[in-house]
C-alpha cells in the first residue's frame, strides 16, 4: 500500500516521467495496480485547471483508477455540528431526533469511509494487487483510509502498542494538519475554512470495529475518548503543529512530553485495555449495511447521559476476565 498527494498535470496535461517509473517499478510485468482517488471524478477534473488533476490511462497503463469521493472539509464540519446541536438538545422528539441525526450525514461519513478502506484493503488481500491512494495535498482522506485499511488487514495494528505507531506513522508523521483541522471543536461559534473533524472520523471508524469485532482490538473506548480530547485540548505536544516541519522548529519533542510516553506506563496502560481481548489473526471485514452502523453514543452523549453503570458493568468485566 503506498499513499501520496495528487499528480500534477495541470491544464496542459504535463508528465512527470519519474513518477511514472516510480510506479511503474513496482508492478512486475504482467500485474496490476489500483489508484484509489478519494475525490470524486469532477473534483479531480477540476483540480487540473489549478495544477492538479490525476493520473492519465496512457502514462500509467498498469494502474486502474478508482474514484471513492470523501468530504474532507467545511461539509464535513458542519455535519460534525449539525450531529453535535442534534446531540446537545435533550427537548427533541423521537421523530424530530431521527430527522435530525439523518440530516447531519454523519454517519454516511463514517460508511463512506469504511467502505473505502474496505475496498483498498479487498485490493490488497483478495486481489493481491498494490494500492496506492491520493486526494488532493495527501494529508487527509488519504490517511484515514491507508490507516482503517490497516487495521483491517494487520493484526499487530490492532494491539495498543500497534496502534500507537499506525497512528505516529499514519497521522502525525504523514502530515495531517491538527492545528488548523483541530482548532475549535463543534461548540465553537467560529467557522474557520481549514477546520475538519477528520481525524474524529478515524476514531469513530475505530469504535465501529470495535463494536463489531469486541474481540479483535486490545484497547477499549476509553483509549478513542482520551485520544479526541488530546487532539482538541492536550497537556502533551504530541498532536501540536502541522507537521513535522513545524514542530521541529517549534521543538515540540525539547520542550513538550509525549502522550505515547504517558500511555505506556504500565498503570496507565492497564486503563485502556479491552479484557476481552484475543487475538486474531484474521482480516476483519467490517458491515457497513445501514443497521451496522450506529451512533457513538459514548462521545457524542458523554455530557448528556451519565456512564456511571457502564462504567460498573465494564470493571464487572474486568473482574470476571481476572478471575478466569
Amino acid at each position: 500500500m503506498l499513499r501520496s498527494s495528487q499528480p500534477l498535470p495541470g491544464p496542459n496535461r504535463r508528465r512527470c516521467r519519474e513518477d511514472e517509473a516510480l510506479l511503474g517499478a513496482i508492478l512486475d510485468e504482467g500485474e496490476r495496480g489500483f489508484i484509489i482517488d478519494t475525490r470524486s471524478a469532477q473534483a479531480a477534473k477540476q483540480a487540473r485547471m489549478t495544477g492538479g488533476g490525476t493520473e492519465s490511462k496512457s502514462s500509467y497503463p498498469q494502474w486502474r483508477r478508482l474514484h471513492r469521493p470523501l468530504e474532507r472539509g467545511r461539509p464535513l464540519q458542519e455535519s460534525f455540528v449539525r450531529l453535535v446541536d442534534a446531540c446537545s438538545d435533550p427537548s427533541l422528539s423521537m421523530d424530530r431526533w431521527l430527522g435530525r441525526l439523518e440530516s447531519s450525514r454523519w454517519l454516511s461519513h463514517v460508511k463512506a469511509a469504511l467502505s473505502t478502506a474496505c475496498l483498498a484493503a479487498q485490493c490488497m488481500d483478495r486481489e493481491q494487487c498494490s494500492v496506492l491512494v491520493h486526494g488532493a495535498e495527501g494529508t487527509d482522506t488519504t490517511l484515514l483510509v491507508t490507516a482503517l485499511a490497516q487495521l483491517i488487514l494487520d493484526p499487530s495494528c490492532r494491539t495498543l502498542l500497534g496502534f500507537q505507531g499506525l497512528l505516529q506513522r499514519e497521522w502525525i508523521e504523514a502530515g495531517h494538519p491538527f492545528h488548523v483541522r483541530c482548532t475549535h471543536s463543534a461548540y465553537s461559534h467560529a467557522r474557520l475554512k481549514q477546520e475538519a473533524p477528520l481525524f474524529l472520523l478515524f476514531l469513530d471508524c475505530v469504535w465501529q470495529l470495535s463494536r463489531q469485532f469486541p474481540f479483535s482490538l486490545q484497547f477499549g473506548e476509553r483509549l478513542l475518548l482520551t485520544l479526541f480530547d488530546n487532539a482538541y485540548a492536550s497537556a502533551y505536544g504530541t498532536f501540536l503543529c502541522n507537521n513535522e516541519k513545524e514542530r521541529s522548529l517549534c521543538k515540540v519533542k525539547e520542550n513538550t512530553h509525549s502522550l505515547w510516553a504517558w500511555l505506556s506506563q504500565p498503570e496507565e496502560q492497564q486503563k485502556f485495555l479491552n479484557p476481552l481481548y484475543s487475538h486474531n489473526a484474521l482480516v476483519i471485514w467490517p458491515s457497513v449495511e445501514p443497521q451496522s452502523i450506529q451512533l457513538w453514543q459514548g462521545l457524542f452523549l458523554r455530557w448528556i447521559r451519565p456512564s456511571k453503570h457502564l462504567d460498573e458493568a465494564w470493571a464487572e468485566i474486568q473482574q470476571l476476565v481476572e478471575k478466569n
